[in-house]
Formats: structure tokens, sequence, C-alpha cells
């Protein structure tokens, strides 16, 4: 079947199209050539605007206060935003830094900013190196072969993360299957259901969690960052339930599963690119550059959505007020206009001007942490690694939102 224009289009609304890479990236370098402001009318979707340019991407987040996180900050069937948008009215919808405009978004983002500033960071660098070293050896116990995606990508992020927050250990494996849920609900192995109420549920037992956890740090404070969420005031009350727990779940959620998504595709890239793999073995100075070449390559944040407060003209296309746009991070991370050879892997890439952590007001609060834990990680491994290869076929979790690789077979030796 020849790729069209509008085909390309329609493959931003399938989560099916986001796990096989190859197709992927074929429909968005069209849209990129052909239609960078192009209109998709999707079976089961309100419709949106695909802005595909890294330039367009920029210039929209450039302007938050004319295109706006809310009502529609993610991209979900017509029938998730009408639920969502009765849950919102009835004041018991998720409402998380993602789903937040100015004013509300600068206050609330306040809350836990602190705890990701250079200062916190270099106090956890410790702790970070230690569950390194911890999750290296861990593969080394595995006896040489393993799916690294779901036996240690997943686990090193999730247990920084969450012991940050102050979590239990024993809520870790709970923590990382509501996760899986939440992420996965187009993944036929993730996903709990396949109804609406089957999915939200999902974040009811998150709300429920979390509004306990609340009670237990309002009645005996701790030093950790749940305390500071449960703890905080805005004009002298407290958040409400469902802030609060909406607070929590933006980071025990993003805050590893991105992080994890971009480890794993950085070990892909690093055996499916041995020259780099070995380049960076000789150059480990290079480590900061790589991990960002890393983060660009896997881009696990997938889109955003804003919706524009008036008549917006953009490469001569006019969008309307009230129509929703697409900002698609994998290809604006793929634009031959910005990166020298975009599809080729280069733990040397300087300049890296990726936009995985979006960019302005919205930029992702945790980008330091996530940049830290994926250099001590592959900073423990790439010393004692003697090999490494593809024991099977890497698996990509169909979604629209946030994923990345969901099964990574390897083969190793390690010291």
């Amino acid at each position: 079947m020849t790729l069209t224009v509008d085909r390309a289009g329609l493959d931003l609304a399938d989560p099916k199209a986001y796990a096989d890479e190859r197709r992927f990236h074929d429909s968005l370098a069209l849209l990129r050539r052909e239609s960078p402001v192009h209109w998709v009318d999707a079976p089961g979707y309100h419709p949106f605007w695909a802005i595909t340019k890294h330039e367009d991407v920029l210039e929209i987040e450039r302007n938050h206060p004319i295109f706006l996180n809310a009502p529609r900050p993610l991209l979900g069937t017509a029938e998730f935003d009408e639920m969502n948008r009765q849950r919102a009215e009835e004041g018991i919808a998720l409402r998380t830094l993602i789903h937040m405009d100015d004013p509300d978004h600068r206050v609330i983002r306040a809350i836990g900013a602190d705890w990701f500033r250079p200062r916190a960071m270099r106090a956890l660098e410790p702790r970070i190196q230690e569950l390194a070293k911890r999750y290296v050896d861990r593969m080394v116990d595995l006896g040489g072969e393993c799916d690294f995606a779901q036996e240690v990508a997943v686990h090193f992020p999730l247990y920084v993360i969450l012991s940050l927050l102050g979590l239990p250990e024993s809520d870790f494996g709970r923590m990382l299957k509501l996760t899986q849920e939440l992420f996965g609900v187009d993944d036929d192995e993730f996903q709990r259901g396949t109804t609406n109420e089957e999915k939200l549920q999902v974040l009811l037992d998150f709300f429920a969690y979390f509004q306990a956890l609340t009670e237990a740090r309002r009645k005996e404070p701790t030093d950790d960052l749940a305390s500071a969420i449960a703890n905080a005031r805005i004009d002298g009350e407290p958040l409400n339930d469902f802030d609060t727990a909406s607070y929590y779940v933006i980071v025990a959620t993003a805050g590893h599963d991105t992080t994890s998504g971009t480890i794993s595709g950085g070990l892909q890239a690093l055996i499916e690119h041995p020259d780099q793999l070995e380049r960076l073995r000789r150059e480990p100075d290079l480590m900061p550059l790589a991990v960002d070449e890393m983060i660009r390559w896997a881009t696990p944040v997938k889109e955003f959505m804003r919706t524009a407060t008036q008549d917006y003209q953009l490469r001569g296309v006019t969008i309307r007020e009230g129509d929703a746009v697409l900002l698609s991070y994998p290809s604006a991370n793929r634009d031959e206009d910005v990166f020298d050879e975009p599809f080729r892997f280069d733990v040397g890439r300087d300049p890296n001007k990726h936009l995985a952590f979006g960019f302005g007001v919205h930029y992702c609060l945790g980008a330091a942490l996530a940049r830290m834990e994926i250099r001590a990680f592959f900073g423990e491994l790439l010393p004692r690694l003697r090999s490494i290869e593809l024991a099977g076929t890497p698996e990509s979790i169909a979604t629209t939102f946030v994923g990345g690789l969901k099964r990574l077979p390897v083969r190793y030796s390690i010291a």
C-alpha cells in the first residue's frame, strides 16, 4: 500500500503504529516533508492538527498563553475525552501538571520543584550510584541472559523515584503494575481491560492509594517528597484530595516509566550500533552527550496536545480558535532541518537540541534526575561489560502517549 499523507496522519492516532518504529518514522518523515501542519480526522477521535516540525513544536510551546493544555492535554478517543470532561465537571478528574495552565500550573509546580533542583540532585547522587550498581549486579545474578526491559530497566528508576517519594519498598510492585496499566491502556498485554470503566478503575486505584498516603503524611510528616505534597498550602489551604493524588500520580508514573524506556532504548541502540558502544567505552567523558542522544533516540513521551485560544497562522495554515494540535516529539527529534543525519545514533552528538523534555514553562520537572539516573546506570555498566547482543526480538508497547520497549531480550557477559 502506498503511503499517503492522510494515511501517515492517521498513524498518529494508532497505538500499534507507535510500536512499529519503521512504519511510524516513515509516516512522520512524510508529514514533515509534505504536510507539516496536517489535519487528522481519525475514526473514534476528535480531529486535530498534527505538528511534526521541530521549529513548529517550539513555536507552540513558547506561545503557551495562546495554546493551552486544557481541556485536552493528551490524545484520547472521543469517548474517553467526553468521560474526562464529565468527571472534570464533577471535580473528580485527574489534574496533573500536564493538565494545567498558568496560574495554577506555576503554583502547583513549585510544590515539588525544590526536590529536583541541583542541590537536591547532588544529595541524591550517591544513592542513585548505589542503586545503579545494584541493578548491574542484578544482571550478573541473572546469569548472562535476561529480558532487560522487564527484569532490570523498569526496576532501577522505579526504586529511585518511589524512594524519593518515601513509599515503602513493599508497595513498589503495586506501583509498577498500576503504571503499566495506566500507560498501557492500548496494549493488549498491559491493559487492565478494554472498556473506559475498566481503564478508569486504574486511576481510582491510584487515587485510593495516594489518599491514604496523604492522610498518613498529614498526620505524621516525614522528610520526603510525599510529605511536601501532602502538606503543601495554596493561599493557606491544603490541596484538595484529587489535586494531591494527581501530583503523586505524575511523579510516581512519569518519574520512572519514561526513564526506564530511555535506558532500554539506549541499550538497544548501543547493541545495534557497536561502533558507538566501543566509542563510549573508550571515551567515557562522552557520557553526558550519550545520555542526551539516548533520550532523543527513545523519546519516551510521544505527544502532548494543546488547544488554540485564538486563530493562529502556522506555515500558511490557519489553526482556528478551539482547534486541538498534537505536538509530535518523536518527529521533532528526527527533524532533518535540525539534526545532522537524524537517523544516525551518535554518542557524541553536539549540539543536540532534542525536545524530549518539552520546552518552556512545561519543561519536564524531573529532567535532571532522569539524566543522572541514565548516566549512573551506563557509567556502572559499560566498564564492566565484556560483551552483549540481542537474544531475541525487541518489542515496543502500543501507545499514543508514553512508552518504549516492553521486551529487550539480551545475552551478555559482565565482570
